[in-house]
């Protein structure tokens, strides 16, 4: 079997990163989505029944960023539960790729406080916010909205139980909804997703088989459990790396993986993998995949993909 696969997830890479850069952090001083309703899916497991794939739209809607506070806040915390840090020193940490350090930025005009900094030697970018008044509008950005224990954990235990916060009275609740009508997944999804396509060459089989891979790496399995709700798809488990994946790999997972950032905007350049990503599944809805130029094209596509990141 001949397979072609798109680059692995940069996540374990920045995992590590992020732990060692957290380790040695020394303090830094201070110097706006459309409607739309979406219903959960359920386990599908891996098949190339292209005759039953689901027609999705040709046209690509506009690409907006959240509109509003409540909008940005779900964003924040997907990005935050993926990528962020929220350290014994009052700060918070959230790590960029360099291909995506205008998203730091872009947070960072958002919520009006912190610096963004090049990490020596690395091919990443920190943005950090030490200031008081940062830190309390981002608590209350993201506030009901964080899903994972851990994040939540440090939210509490090293910012709010601070003398210098005791005073502001917060409420901090954590997100234990199913509702996914919201920008969470696409900031936890430019923290830590990759899109993949894979075209897989089979014995005795005419024509390849083509596979659209939706994946999220993490060190537990809770907010994958949720995701897997979301778009259906399967867990695994690496021994060797003491990690877990979710991986969405049928048609009827990808055409929900769609459906959902057609509405909800990746915000990184993830979003460019993601269109291009998108564009295999109409080839293939279009049935061009059974053409040679289709294959040539599918490949092209997945070649280009990544090419920017860590």
């Amino acid at each position: 079997m001949l397979l072609y696969a798109g680059k692995a997830s940069i996540s374990s890479f920045k995992y590590s990163l992020f732990i060692d850069i957290v380790k040695k952090l020394k303090p830094w001083s201070q110097s706006a989505g459309n409607a739309f309703i979406f219903k959960s899916g359920t386990s599908e497991t891996i098949r190339n029944n292209t005759e039953s794939i689901k027609n999705i739209s040709i046209h690509v809607s506009t690409h907006l960023k959240p509109l509003n506070d409540t909008q940005f806040g779900h964003y924040l915390a997907g990005l935050i539960d993926g990528d962020g840090h929220f350290s014994s020193k009052q700060q918070l940490v959230i790590v960029f790729s360099s291909p995506d350090v205008q998203l730091a930025y872009y947070i960072k005009e958002m919520i009006g406080f912190g610096h963004v900094n090049k990490v020596k030697d690395k091919n990443a970018y920190l943005y950090i916010i030490s200031n008081k008044d940062g830190i309390i509008k981002t608590v209350n950005l993201i506030n009901g909205k964080l899903r994972t224990l851990n994040k939540f954990n440090q939210v509490t235990n090293n910012i709010l139980v601070h003398p210098k916060y005791l005073e502001e009275n917060i409420e901090f609740k954590i997100n234990d909804s199913n509702d996914f009508n919201n920008h969470w997944i696409a900031g936890f999804s430019d923290a830590d997703a990759s899109f993949q396509i894979k075209v897989v060459n089979r014995e005795g089989k005419l024509k390849p088989e083509i596979r659209l891979n939706f994946q999220i790496d993490q060190k537990d399995n809770n907010v994958l459990l949720l995701i897997k709700e979301v778009f259906g798809g399967n867990i695994g488990y690496r021994k060797s790396q003491d990690t877990y994946y979710y991986g969405s790999t049928s048609f009827g997972s990808a055409k929900k993986v769609i459906n959902y950032f057609d509405h909800f905007h990746l915000q990184s350049s993830k979003h460019i993998n993601y269109l291009k990503w998108r564009k295999a599944y109409i080839i293939v809805q279009e049935k061009k995949h059974l053409t040679e130029t289709g294959i040539d094209n599918i490949l092209n596509l997945k070649n280009s993909m990544n090419r920017n990141s860590v």
